[in-house]
């Protein structure tokens, strides 16, 4: 089996009547039950995605998503939403204690949540000014720019950094 790197889709991509996505490959072959994996998930979201097939091996290699037809990058985009679960945190509310394990109380882009912050180590400063906080639970809080956050939450996370 080869593995091909796109750069214009020589693949269809649609959802059977299950909700799975079912790959036909050039030759016609249909995979059912793709799964689109990130590269860079974090680093380069858009750059370097790979096609699943269900037995765990690459069926293509997506250089860029936005060199993709519209319907195909948002068919792809969709699915990817559904399988990752990475809440932009947008405001700090209140932290339980200045030390660690401390409760921290946070607005996301999905609602308000409460964490636990086990170590200063679970807070991971990334280029450009983002970081990504890892409660106790396992999840993991996008900060797209400190800078962006208002003050109050930037002068309770300056506690931790």
């Amino acid at each position: 089996m080869t593995v091909e790197t796109l750069t214009a889709a020589p693949f269809r991509l649609e959802r059977n009547a299950l909700g799975r996505l079912v790959l036909t490959d050039a030759e016609g072959v249909a995979h059912v039950g793709v799964t689109p994996v990130r590269a860079f998930p974090i680093a380069a979201p858009d750059e370097g995605l790979s096609l699943v097939g269900p037995e765990g091996h690459e069926l293509a290699w997506v250089e860029r998503l936005e060199a993709l037809p519209a319907g195909l990058r948002l068919l792809l985009q969709e699915e990817l939403a559904a399988r990752e679960f990475n809440p932009v945190l947008r405001r700090v509310v209140s932290v339980s204690s200045f030390s660690t394990p401390s409760t921290w109380s946070v607005e996301t882009d999905r609602g308000p949540t409460r964490f636990v912050l086990k170590t200063e180590e679970d807070i991971r400063r990334l280029e450009r000014g983002r970081l990504l906080i890892t409660g106790s639970q396992g999840i993991v809080y996008l900060i797209p720019d400190v800078q962006a956050l208002d003050r109050a939450s930037r002068r309770l996370l300056e506690r931790f950094l």
